[in-house]
């Protein structure tokens, strides 16, 4: 910090330099300060580059290149022969210097939109990864198994196709995503998922919550309903109110999102994670799944499918798509590569009815002119080389067994102590504790925490507060040893 008297015409001022960046936009910015305080007055005249470099303790070219830039910004003006002086009347001049990032303000005036996302956004803001500490074993959900990625495969992949760039890689791609890339996720779709598409539906997004925007923005008014699960994926409510929805929370039971509950007019949406509920892991059977089709051909509404996870099955085949069993174009199929891959590739997918996938391309341009590019060839060669599906199977094959010693861990030092829901499929399970109520969740961890261990509470996820203390626990970031462990003190806090 250089602080320091300078004389201007009778007056001296008293110059402060914040030591941040270059010396002559220090300086610029304390002369500026100067002026917008009064302190310098409209019309005065301010010193020789000579006289001020000399006084301030800088280069003459430091001064020079200050004054430059207050003339610029019309703070100065330089008449011929006489000297630079303060201008009359100034750009802008407020009473007092002008108030620093974050300092509060006038009343910013928002759209209705804009306050329906204010008021749907959490304190502190939304972060799909907000910073936690990392504990000795930590069942953290959402995180996929890096220690698994085929990450020499793909940086390979990645390094010959930036090597070999042409202008099409390099240039703005189609909304809807590389041609390549959206012909291979509909073959992978067709065969992994039986999922029924052409190309043309597929709209390649930024992870499966832009997928969610698109599909609020787009079929849902002010006022109108949308059906969700509860518990549920938060991000997925905020954004429907966020739209203006009248939200509809129905508790899930051991088969899902119970349909009879489901109005039969005046929703436009239900919302459902079929192959594997978030949080609980329950899996819509075959029945509930044609009666969830059934409703919204008689309500006129669709249905949107959060597939987040359905790679990973261990009892029994894969279960088919809901929409794939659809024949009336009434859902929207949704999924990501982030459990399978990584998050920060930023690759998901929408399949979209065909009448609706030139809107929801359309609405795609306008919200970012397309994804990156590189990125999605890569993965588009990783899909057609089969290293895709190879990965899947190997990682799906790290995750039994992760899943299996958790599930012993569980059986060995909890018993009878809880109920576990969501085994049999996804990267999670929920462990409700018996004889808990849901307020006891909180202490639960924090006990938890003390010993070492993460676990995370059910409540977060729920519009109406669960019934009883419910742990959610990831598995796929951890090693069978670290899960074993885990579980073990865990036993201890819960006994």
């Amino acid at each position: 910090m250089l602080d320091r008297w300078i004389h201007s015409g009778d007056h001296a001022v008293w110059l402060e330099l914040d030591g941040q960046g270059a010396l002559h936009r220090q300086t610029y910015r304390a002369l500026r300060g100067a002026i917008l305080s009064g302190r310098l007055a409209a019309g005065a005249r301010l010193p020789s580059t000579r006289s001020l470099a000399a006084e301030a303790g800088v280069a003459r070219n430091t001064a020079i290149q200050a004054f430059d830039q207050l003339v610029a910004e019309g703070y100065a003006v330089t008449r011929h022969g006489a000297g630079t002086f303060v201008a009359a009347p100034l750009p802008e001049a407020p009473a007092a210097r002008p108030a620093r990032a974050g300092a509060r303000g006038a009343r910013v005036r928002l759209s209705s939109h804009g306050e329906r996302v204010r008021r749907a956004a959490p304190p502190g803001g939304l972060s799909w990864n907000p910073p936690r500490p990392r504990l000795p074993y930590d069942f953290r959900y959402g995180e996929p198994a890096y220690a698994d990625l085929p990450y020499a495969k793909w940086c390979r992949l990645l390094a010959r196709r930036a090597r070999d760039a042409t202008r099409r890689d390099l240039d703005y791609g189609p909304p809807g995503g590389a041609p390549e890339l959206r012909e291979a996720l509909a073959g992978y779709l067709a065969r992994a998922r039986g999922v029924a598409c052409s190309p043309a539906q597929v709209v390649v997004v930024s992870g499966s919550q832009q997928a969610i925007d698109l599909a609020a923005r787009l079929l849902v008014d002010p006022g109108d309903a949308v059906a969700i699960e509860d518990p549920h994926y938060p991000a997925l409510r905020r954004s429907f109110e966020a739209a203006g929805a009248q939200i509809l929370a129905l508790p899930v039971d051991a088969e899902g999102l119970p349909v009879e509950q489901l109005p039969e007019a005046g929703a436009r949406l239900a919302c459902v994670t079929p192959s594997h509920q978030f949080p609980t892991g329950v899996v819509m059977p075959l029945a509930r799944r044609l009666e969830l089709l059934a409703w919204a051909r008689r309500a006129d509404a669709f249905v949107l499918e959060d597939d987040y996870d359905s790679e990973f099955r261990y009892d029994g085949p894969p279960i088919e798509s809901l929409q794939g069993l659809d024949r009336d174009g009434r859902v929207l199929y949704v999924g990501t590569v982030s459990k399978v891959l990584f998050p920060s590739l930023r690759i998901g997918y929408l399949v979209a009815p065909e009448p609706l996938a030139p809107v929801f391309l359309a609405a795609k341009a306008l919200g970012d002119t397309g994804s990156a590019g590189l990125e999605q060839r890569v993965l588009a060669e990783f899909i057609a080389d089969g290293s895709f599906e190879r990965h899947v199977r190997r990682a799906r094959s790290r995750h039994g067994a992760r899943r299996r010693a958790l599930m012993d861990a569980v059986a060995e030092h909890l018993g009878d102590a809880v109920d576990v829901t969501g085994a049999n499929a996804g990267l999670h399970v929920v462990l409700w504790v018996r004889g808990a109520p849901a307020a006891r969740a909180t202490e639960l961890r924090q006990r938890a925490a003390a010993a070492g261990v993460g676990v995370y509470g059910l409540r977060p996820f729920c519009r109406h507060p669960p019934r009883r203390a419910g742990l959610l626990l990831g598995y796929a970031s951890l090693d069978e040893e670290a899960i074993r462990e885990g579980v073990r003190r865990l036993a201890s806090v819960l006994s």
